[in-house]
């Protein structure tokens, strides 16, 4: 069972992905480019730090935009992503790039969406439909706080307290996502395991896990009491992401 005390944080989640019922009267109290989280995760693997993502997202009335940059330690190159969602968390756009090698876009296109690539080197372009609504949920390769996003989705819309118990319990839910970079779209299915002291960086932590599961996919998820990622594991990888 998860606490849902922290009224304050939990409305930002609601905000964030728009449940029309819950969200009029907050709404109004949201300032235009709130900033819901904003940070640094460290990438490590079997102990040595690799790659950097720093990342930053906001919410207007219009839209909500969640951009970050991925530089990994040896390259010169940046990765750069920028989400754009609107009120009702439906996809606006996205956009994926590397400088050097190209880009990718993924957007609305009549009832469903379309991704379109273009490489640099060597040149070409390509267009990448997908038969699924514009609520679908993108989780891009190296892109960690797009898993925050999909953690908060799933804690607005499963997390259904009852009339005098301090928490929910949460089911397990799949969700259809899109991965763009390996353009092509997965079955994901999201459960909460329950609080678990970690040890980060010598401090223990009292903290939520989260297990996320698809074919080959195995990641366990710790966030804290302010639904914020503080670290992922990867286990098959050798793999460790922390908040810095």
């Amino acid at each position: 069972m998860i606490s849902v005390n922290r009224h304050r944080s939990l409305s930002l989640v609601l905000l964030f992905v728009v449940l029309a019922s819950l969200l009029a009267p907050a709404a109004k109290k949201t300032a235009p480019g709130t900033v819901i989280d904003s940070g640094t995760f460290g990438v490590y693997v079997k102990g040595k730090r690799v790659a950097q993502e720093k990342f930053e997202i906001v919410q207007s009335p219009d839209m909500s935009v969640a951009k970050a940059e991925l530089r990994v330690e040896e390259s010169k190159n940046a990765q750069t992503a920028e989400l754009q969602m609107a009120p009702n968390g439906n996809l606006i756009r996205y956009q994926w790039s590397e400088n050097g090698k190209g880009q990718a876009v993924v957007e609305p296109k009549d009832e469903f969406l379309v991704e379109h690539v273009t490489l640099t080197e060597p040149q070409k372009s390509a267009e990448q439909p997908f038969i699924l609504p514009a609520s679908t949920l993108i989780l891009d390769d190296g892109f960690f706080s797009q898993r925050e996003i999909l953690l908060w989705r799933y804690l607005a819309t499963q997390c259904q307290p009852k009339q005098g118990e301090k928490g929910c319990t949460l089911p397990a839910q799949q969700y259809g996502v899109i991965v763009p970079r390996q353009q092509t779209s997965i079955q994901l299915t999201v459960e909460f395991k329950g609080s678990q002291k970690v040890n980060i960086k010598g401090a223990d932590m009292d903290l939520q896990r989260f297990e996320l599961h698809a074919e080959g996919y195995d990641w366990i998820i710790w966030i804290d009491g302010s639904y914020k990622i503080q670290k992922i594991a990867v286990d098959a990888e050798g793999t460790e992401i922390y908040r810095e």
